[in-house]
């Protein structure tokens, strides 16, 4: 079988839309089953059971899922309620994994909030989801609806634990996917991150105790603690376990979103699952392997990388959200980076100074790379630049925008050299399909 990871251990058996996707397709499947045996166990067992399995954040920041929700006060404090916050504003550029719960499993990730917000003691749970998601808001608000008809939630459900789910549909903004400008965008306020501490397991949504959550992070919940959290830790490799949904996109024979176990290879991930490269391995130029915020990394890299956090946070790049850009040599590395330092540079909420200013000067000293109309000396002024807007934001966003650079600089650097060098001397810069004839 290709892959690794056989069908009986998927949880996501709905991924592509064949079966029903509302309340009794999702029951045939085994959404709501058992749940009241599991919230019968206990909120110390749930918590319990998620710190086992390793779950780690899907939505990018990889922070451990059960460890998290026990960050949430054990008591609740009159006047101030608990809340989830689950992030469905997926607005990373190549990532599109949320958007197909969404579509065809929206019962298996309700009834994920319905069990996490059990556990931290919440009663109310809401759904923030991308401004342009507008099927995926009106799958989940169909399935919300039936829950509530068939007394799955609500006040006073057949779990006797009284539970409300909201659906907020965002305003189009790629800062409300950092979770305090999300918290902001959902109080009716400009999205713009807050200054941490506090954290919002102290005080985040309306200043009450919050966490937010990825879409696939809840959505598994269910899974999980049905079949256990040793089946769950099975796969991958320590502290990089469970099942993971990975998005692949660009120059490969047949793009696909497709439910494999962590630490699997990345050229296994794109030969079993995507018909290899565009034109053959020897084909590939670099693979950006977590989404557009990550550093890219170069073919021999590409070689031995396995599709998980420390694998790829050792050569200096991140599994992110698992969307995997591939980009064979026809790739115009410098023009795709500066058509990303683009998007940072558009998406910049403009409250830190660093990231306000740092992202649009960025940009435009990428544009005259591409051009080849930079200097040589602004390679290094770039990449201090990049170094000075890194870690000096409120949130990551800084980040995001400088680390794509950085990469391109740390493994391509004579093709930028050789761009301005063309220029100068007047001979045309050699690119794409002309690159590979030449040679």
């Amino acid at each position: 079988m290709p892959g690794i990871l056989e069908d009986k251990d998927r949880i996501f058996t709905n991924l592509y839309g064949f079966q029903d996707p509302y309340l009794e397709g999702a029951r045939q499947r085994g959404a709501w089953n058992a749940t009241a045996d599991i919230l019968s166990c206990g909120r110390d067992w749930i918590i319990t059971n998620m710190k086992n399995s390793g779950l780690r954040g899907r939505g990018g920041a990889g922070f451990n899922t059960g460890l998290k929700w026990s960050f949430m006060p054990k008591t609740v404090t009159e006047g101030r309620p608990h809340y989830l916050v689950v992030n469905a504003d997926e607005s990373e550029p190549g990532t599109c994994k949320d958007r197909e719960i969404m579509r065809h499993d929206p019962h298996l990730f309700i009834e994920g909030c319905l069990i996490a917000s059990f556990a931290m003691q919440a009663h109310a749970c809401y759904i923030y989801i991308r401004g342009e998601y507008v099927f995926e808001r009106e799958v989940m608000e169909r399935a919300v609806a039936e829950a509530y008809a068939a007394n799955l939630i609500g006040e006073d459900n057949d779990f006797g634990y009284p539970f409300h789910l909201y659906i907020h549909h965002g305003g189009g903004a790629y800062i409300c996917g950092e979770e305090t400008a999300l918290l902001e965008s959902l109080e009716g306020k400009k999205g713009q991150p807050r200054l941490k501490p506090p954290f919002p397991a102290g005080a985040g949504l309306y200043g009450c105790p919050t966490t937010v959550n990825n879409v696939e992070s809840i959505a598994v919940v269910g899974t999980i603690l049905r079949r256990g959290a040793d089946w769950f830790s099975s796969f991958g490799r320590p502290n990089n376990t469970g099942t993971k949904l990975m998005c692949v996109s660009g120059h490969v024979n047949q793009p696909c979103n497709v439910e494999e176990a962590m630490s699997i290879p990345l050229k296994q991930l794109l030969e079993d699952h995507c018909g290899g490269v565009r034109g053959g391995w020897s084909n590939l130029k670099a693979v950006i392997p977590g989404g557009s915020s990550v550093p890219m990394i170069p073919i021999d890299q590409c070689e031995t990388a396995l599709m998980d956090f420390d694998s790829l946070r050792d050569l200096k790049s991140g599994l992110g959200t698992a969307a995997v850009i591939v980009m064979d040599r026809s790739t115009d590395l410098i023009r795709a980076i500066s058509r990303i330092s683009y998007f940072y540079k558009h998406e910049s909420c403009g409250q830190c100074t660093p990231c306000r200013e740092g992202t649009g000067w960025m940009w435009r000293v990428m544009e005259r790379m591409a051009n080849g109309t930079a200097e040589m000396r602004e390679i290094d002024m770039l990449l201090e630049v990049t170094t000075q807007v890194e870690g000096h934001t409120i949130c990551a966003l800084g980040d995001a925008a400088a680390w794509p650079i950085q990469g391109l600089f740390r493994h391509f650097r004579p093709e930028v050299e050789a761009r301005i060098s063309s220029y100068r001397t007047g001979k045309p810069h050699v690119q794409g399909a002309a690159l590979l004839a030449a040679e």
